[in-house]
């Protein structure tokens, strides 16, 4: 089976992210549209078997790759709070 590694990786750190942002109400849409976002943002890794999982496990769990990555889902984070799918995905901060 082919799969996308990077989406292991961006569901490992998301909730890095997800404690900077307090006030995103995290529901399945504003967790989905956060994942495509810096995904689509990411060079996918595809493997197909676990030798090939191994290799690309290897090369993004170095510092510089998890900051790219942290970094691309942390902009994601913001795309969604200022343009959420609806207004409820904001908290009132009042």
């Amino acid at each position: 089976m082919v799969k996308n590694y990077m989406e292991q990786v961006v569901n490992e750190l998301l909730p890095t992210v997800m404690e900077k942002y307090p006030d995103l109400k995290w529901d399945s849409d504003c967790v989905s549209d956060i994942k495509a976002i810096a995904l689509n943002n990411l060079r996918p890794r595809y493997v197909a078997t676990q030798k090939g999982e191994v290799y690309v496990k290897v090369d993004t769990i170095s510092a510089q790759a998890k900051a790219k990555i942290l970094s691309e889902i942390t902009k994601a984070a913001e795309i969604v709070k200022q343009n959420p799918r609806n207004k409820n995905h904001i908290e009132d901060m009042d």
